[in-house]
């Protein structure tokens, strides 16, 4: 499968392993909600978590199918990707449909549960990412 057929399958995942990397280099792979924006996969995560900061360092990810737990198949290839965390409120709120639309209650409720155990703060990062 030729990579840009690849990267923009892996928006019909349920979970990626998306992998960011230290300083150092070596590299850091989370499981991941992923949704999709034209060309581009969208990702969410709180605004505090070591992949925002490993982003605002180095852009350069790799994705892959993941299952909830980060297991990737054996044989699995990453795809390469650039990532960015965009700032204007409109573009993030309209990139965070994407995966509630695409998670439904189960977004909502993680949502709820992160309301309540951070006291009323709702402080997510969007991430999207783009095949490079």
């Amino acid at each position: 499968m030729p990579v840009d057929e690849a990267f923009a399958a892996l928006g019909d995942q349920r979970f990626i392993s998306l992998t960011t990397f230290r300083m150092s280099g070596d590299p850091v792979s989370t499981p991941v909600w992923v949704g999709r924006d034209g060309s581009s996969l969208v990702v969410t995560t709180g605004e505090t978590s070591g992949k925002v900061k490993r982003l605002r360092n180095n852009q350069r990810v790799e994705v892959r199918p993941c299952n909830a737990r980060g297991h990737v198949k054996e044989g699995t290839q990453s795809v390469a990707g650039v990532a960015r965390l965009p700032s204007d409120d409109g573009e993030r709120k309209r990139l965070t449909e994407f995966i509630a639309r695409k998670y439904k209650l189960e977004y909502w409720v993680m949502m709820g549960v992160e309301r309540l155990t951070r006291s009323g703060t709702r402080s997510r990062a969007i991430i999207v990412i783009t095949a490079s």
